[in-house]
């Protein structure tokens, strides 16, 4: 095992678990001849089997595609053990092939499905168990987790609405509004001392913005006359300058002085 080389990085996020993947192709066959032979008990055992190591493999791409999301991230909690639940499940299909199919005895499977779950954990690696939190930061940790964590949802929210827009200049504005915005949020999680005062652009910026196109696409398009689309139009091309400006400061002196820029943004808002 010691010559073995796990995948990094983007590869190994792209690859996932695909040898658990392959393992799945001489089982199906196994399950397919067992039906057709008849078998049904067997095909049964088999089946529970194949879907055991399935579940596996699914769970284990899942964790590689957590861990590199983590290893990339300033911030992050540590991600479920999917690692971990994976090799139980192997083990498990393992032993039920063994012993219930291959008839072999209790304690060799037992071993064997040892082996199996130990070996995805030595291949894949085990599950990362600490949070990534800077220490220097003075606030609770899953209070700025769940702040940017929220804003993230919120600008999804935002770009599911950009989608629907067949306006083009102003979904051309809504889209580089949202680029700011994800450069902000990218800054503050390189900077979490930050996030305090950063909390208002969270909150009223991200939020108020999706609220606005909340009520845009729900509206009837005959209604909307030309002065409230430009108005819209304006208002995200100006909130983008603001925060352009923010994002520079930020940057430069570790600083986020947006309390007049947001309280501004919020009445003008509440007026489109």
């Amino acid at each position: 095992m010691s010559n073995v080389k796990r995948f990094t990085g983007k590869v190994k996020k792209k690859l996932g678990a695909v040898f658990l993947y392959l393992m799945l192709i001489p089982l199906f066959i196994s399950v397919t001849i067992s039906l057709f032979k008849g078998a049904y008990g067997v095909f049964l055992i088999k089946i529970s089997a194949f879907a055991l190591t399935a579940l596996s493999a699914i769970l284990t791409s899942k964790a590689i595609y957590q861990e590199v999301d983590y290893q990339e991230a300033t911030i992050a909690k540590a991600p479920l053990p999917y690692k971990t639940i994976s090799a139980i499940l192997l083990a498990l299909a393992i032993f039920i092939l063994g012993f219930f199919v291959g008839h072999r005895g209790l304690f060799e499977t037992l071993f064997v499905s040892l082996i199996g779950g130990v070996g995805l954990l030595l291949y894949y690696g085990f599950d990362i168990r600490e949070d990534k939190i800077p220490q220097d930061i003075d606030m609770n940790p899953d209070i700025l987790l769940n702040s940017l964590n929220e804003a993230k949802k919120r600008l999804d929210s935002i770009k599911k609405h950009s989608d629907e827009i067949m306006d083009t200049p102003l979904r051309l504005a809504v889209d580089r509004a949202v680029e700011r915005a994800e450069d902000i949020l990218s800054a503050i999680s390189e900077n979490p001392s930050a996030i305090r005062a950063s909390r208002k652009f969270l909150v009223v910026y991200v939020e108020g913005i999706e609220e606005v196109l909340n009520s845009y696409t729900k509206l009837d398009k005959e209604i909307i006359d030309d002065d409230m689309r430009q108005r819209l139009i304006s208002l995200l091309y100006e909130a983008d300058d603001r925060f352009e400006k923010e994002l520079l400061k930020l940057k430069e002196s570790d600083k986020f002085e947006l309390d007049v820029q947001i309280d501004a943004l919020r009445e003008q808002i509440k007026r489109v």
